[in-house]
């Protein structure tokens, strides 16, 4: 059975074109609730560690050079079958591809600036919640359920 958490973020393109009203009002209409929520700019560091499996990759400079590039909006969202539905929400990760009415088909530039990141398992998810909220934090997101 799938979880019920997932981690998104919304990449520092879509916050600089001003969609992050947009983004969250699509996420809680799919039935989201936003249990943790911030905003803040990653270091290099942080974006090289965040996507550290990406390392061997060929486009993986330009996307730490990206993710650090302006703030960023971290969140955990509660919802049953969350992280493959989020998966949906959002769409294929070229927005050339992403179905009509995905996040990305409709605010992404680019395969790179994609507007938002969302987990893709379970795992993931909660790998990627502990890395951007503490301890006590990722905790009363449980509450919220």
């Amino acid at each position: 059975m799938s979880g019920n958490k997932t981690f998104s973020m919304i990449k520092p393109g879509a916050v600089r074109n001003k969609h992050i009203g947009h983004i969250l009002s699509k996420i809680e209409e799919a039935g989201y609730t936003i249990a943790a929520i911030k905003t803040f700019k990653m270091t290099i560091d942080m974006a090289a560690e965040f996507y550290a499996v990406h390392k061997d990759r060929p486009f993986y400079q330009e996307l730490i050079s990206f993710m650090s590039s302006g703030p960023i909006v971290a969140m955990v969202l509660l919802k049953e079958n969350a992280v493959e539905d989020f998966r949906k929400l959002i769409g294929a990760t070229d927005p050339e591809k992403a179905e009509e009415g995905t996040i990305r088909k409709l605010f992404a530039t680019s395969k790179t600036a994609n507007a938002i990141h969302g987990s893709d398992s379970d795992e993931n998810a909660e790998r990627e919640s502990s890395f951007f909220f503490s301890r006590q934090e990722y905790l009363r997101s449980e509450q919220v359920i």
